[in-house]
């Protein structure tokens, strides 16, 4: 039998490291990872060691805190209807609800209002997920309106809080 490694729980909040799992989708809004990822990285007691790819299961076990930004319409969808065809979806549905899941929507403005998206986005605030809002802004498509995904800066000082109400930093 393998030596188990500490309960989280249990190691001082000084010493812990946090595991931040960011949920990338098809949005153009993607343009954003590598400043969110940077961003993220400089949070104290953060994970900072790559591997290789695991599982699905061993994902959702190994991370505190799934952030999946941006959250595209067709992820959306897709997450409120229960279908994981890719990774992330995956990773979602088999999501630890004990453990808190981000989510910051990002897409055209008519998606946004279009009815559907309001009954999904409820669905995933259901499950227990928190949701970090669009803003509006001029699009890359060139449209004026909601949908453009949460500042970088919103994101991050969201996941330090929801990181610090769970005894992190």
């Amino acid at each position: 039998m393998e030596p188990r490694a500490p309960c989280p729980a249990a190691i001082p909040s000084t010493e812990r490291k946090f595991h931040v799992l960011v949920g990338v989708t098809g949005s153009v809004a993607a343009l954003k990872l590598p400043l969110l990822v940077s961003k993220l990285l400089d949070i104290p007691g953060m994970w900072k060691r790559r591997s290789d790819p695991v599982l699905h299961i061993d994902l959702r076990r190994w991370a505190d805190l799934l952030l999946v930004a941006p959250l595209d319409a067709n992820t959306l969808g897709k997450v409120a209807s229960g279908i994981c065809d890719n990774l992330l979806t995956c990773v979602i549905r088999a999501w630890d609800l004990s453990k808190p899941l981000l989510f910051c929507p990002a897409m055209n403005t008519a998606m946004w209002e279009h009815p559907l998206t309001a009954q999904q986005v409820g669905q995933l605030k259901a499950f227990g997920y928190m949701e970090i809002p669009c803003v509006s802004k001029k699009l890359v498509c060139g449209d004026q309106g909601l949908g453009a995904m949460a500042e970088v800066e919103t994101i991050v000082d969201k996941v330090k809080e929801v990181l610090f109400q769970r005894g992190g930093i």
